[in-house]
């Protein structure tokens, strides 16, 4: 009997999928630990490992599939002793319940103008085929749009027939514009939309693409959005001197040069906000409705632009660990980060975030939190600025700091106390490695 392969739950929060890509074609012979697949979860792209040994008899969802709910069979694998022919009526099973799903499509194709035929920019009876705005462009330009003949979607009037009839020349970029159109069937059910602006996309020739959303900027959209509904943010900025930092960290890096080893600013940064999260721990906080988490430990969570988006790996302990140590597991976790490769567990959780933009320029910006975490640091660019030194006026390297709190746990006062530790910790750096 055919062994069923199902949707796996690669984190306990997983409810679907997408299954993006198979690495194994039906009459593959697949061992215990070989890798089937992988499986874009909301965070990352993970490999589905086999557990059982047989062929591949029939794959029942493609790749590209989203949406694959946990626990869905999406293959079949034969046991060595059965043989081939006996699977392919079990994979062929489902083929006959597609055709009904297949059937309707004509159908619905040839409903969809006379379901569509009453709205105000259809031809129904001797009412003219036409956009709104193509209408009243007509009327301003003196155009009898009854004499016109469409270039749109389904023969429709749009502005650019009327504009090349007051003009005198052929409409010759609207076929150009409608053919895009043509296929997707929601385009004209589309159009009625934005009619009461003065532009209608039906009307627009502008080239685009439409590109569809991955499983993890899905989540990024809908979390950050709750974030901004749900969270009263409150704001508080200092700026921070650099030098000493700087100076400690060329220290730092000349004796670790033989251990491989290169410290980045934000690997110091990253210590500095762990150790002063544990000095003001009113700021290590998590709200939960009736109740206050306060945690005992630092775990930064260190924002990492992949090519989907955006994930945020942790740095567990960050106030207990060496800069070194942090230095070498953001390494990783960044690399891996990237690749799509990060387990569960090493970006699930976290209790602040730092988000560093100063390597693109970016002086100052105020960060979204992200829930359930109450603080986020954003980190600006260094720079050299005039700066008053000892009641002088002197040149110093300096980057501005803003931390983003969630006023329903924290305070304004307990949330300066942790940006003055931090200021703190950054402009005396030998704290970081006492």
């Amino acid at each position: 009997m055919p062994i069923e392969l199902k949707m796996p739950a690669l984190s306990p929060t997983m409810e679907e999928g997408t299954l993006a890509k198979w690495l194994v074609k039906e009459g593959d012979t697949v061992s215990s630990g070989d890798i089937l697949a992988e499986i874009e979860t909301d965070k990352a792209t993970m490999e589905f490992e086999a557990i059982d040994e047989g062929v591949v008899g029939k794959i029942l969802v493609a790749e590209g599939t989203d949406g694959v709910k946990v626990g869905t069979v999406i293959a079949l694998i034969q046991g060595e002793d059965e043989d081939a022919a006996p699977a392919a009526p079990k994979a062929a099973a489902p083929a006959p319940a597609a055709q009904p799903l297949a059937a309707p499509a004509p159908v619905a194709q040839k409903d969809i103008p006379s379901t569509d035929s009453g709205q105000t920019d259809q031809m129904k009876g001797d009412r003219v085929l036409a956009s709104p705005l193509a209408k009243r462009l007509a009327e301003q330009l003196g155009v009898d749009i009854n004499s016109l003949t469409g270039t749109g979607p389904n023969g429709r009037i749009v502005k650019a027939d009327v504009e090349a009839a007051a003009s005198g020349a052929p409409a010759s970029a609207a076929p150009a514009a409608a053919a895009p159109a043509t296929p997707a069937p929601s385009a004209p059910a589309a159009a009625p939309k934005p009619a009461p602006a003065p532009v209608q996309l039906g009307d627009i020739a502008t080239p685009h693409e439409v590109i569809k959303l991955s499983g993890m900027r899905k989540t990024i959209a809908r979390r950050l959005t709750e974030s901004k509904q749900q969270v009263p943010h409150i704001y508080l900025t200092v700026d921070v001197r650099l030098d000493a930092l700087l100076k400690l960290r060329a220290e730092l890096n000349a004796s670790l040069e033989s251990r491989g080893i290169k410290l980045s600013v934000n690997d110091m940064l990253i210590k500095a906000l762990g150790l002063a999260l544990v000095q003001v721990p009113k700021c290590n906080v998590s709200f939960a409705g009736d109740t206050l988490i306060e945690y005992q430990r630092a775990d930064i969570s260190v924002a990492v632009s992949v090519p989907n988006g955006l994930i945020t790996p942790i740095i567990t302990g960050a106030d207990s660990k060496t800069i070194s140590a942090i230095s070498t597991e953001m390494a990783s976790l960044a690399a891996r980060a990237k690749d799509g490769k990060l387990q569960p567990h090493e970006y699930q959780g976290g209790t602040a975030s730092l988000s560093n933009m100063g390597m693109y320029g970016i002086k100052q910006f105020d960060a979204v939190i992200n829930p359930p975490q109450a603080m986020i640091m954003a980190i600006g660019a260094g720079e050299k600025r005039p700066f008053v030194i000892d009641d002088s006026l002197q040149i110093a390297t300096v980057m501005s700091a803003t931390g983003s709190f969630d006023h329903r746990a924290i305070d304004g006062a307990d949330g300066a106390q942790l940006m003055k530790a931090f200021r703190e910790l950054c402009e005396k750096p030998l704290g970081l490695v006492a």
